[in-house]
């Protein structure tokens, strides 16, 4: 059990490294977007109430017309700045719009992979802590 305790530990630090080295990245990338005006069609609030965490909730949509085509507005954190009729700002990166530049690089596979080893190491993290309760507990029980 002492080898699955340090095994994990150990894991747990590299992934710790390689996450910190990959929010580096990730901040330094420099993302390809166009800043483009958009016409706003539509900006709705739907608010709601999770029965099962007893939380509510707000989604966002904002649709919006480039060059002819509708869109939904990605990364929007509220609609009441979005009137229909008006032209607004938007980013269009890869086919996809979005309300700000976060939006765009937040979407690029690079953050994907530092978000995985984020997510990543609060496991390890859990599993570790885990692999050491139990040890501590059979040491103690050896006794």
């Amino acid at each position: 059990m002492k080898k699955k305790v340090i095994a994990a530990w150990c894991i747990f630090v590299v992934c710790v490294i390689a996450t910190v080295v990959l929010r580096f990245f990730v901040d330094a990338q420099e993302v390809e977007y166009e800043e483009v005006e958009v016409m706003i069609l539509s900006a709705e609030t739907e608010r709601g109430y999770d029965m099962q965490t007893h939380s509510s909730y707000e989604e966002h949509e904002v649709m919006v017309d480039y060059q002819g085509e509708t869109f939904e507005l990605e990364n929007v954190y509220e609609t009441y700045t979005y009137h229909e009729g008006r032209k607004t700002t938007a980013y269009l990166s890869n086919g996809r719009l979005f309300a700000n530049v976060e939006g765009v690089s937040s979407s690029t596979p690079l953050f994907m992979v530092y978000f995985a080893f984020l997510v990543g190491c609060l496991v390890l993290f859990f599993v570790a802590l885990c692999y050491t309760g139990k040890a501590l507990q059979e040491r103690l029980a050896a006794r």
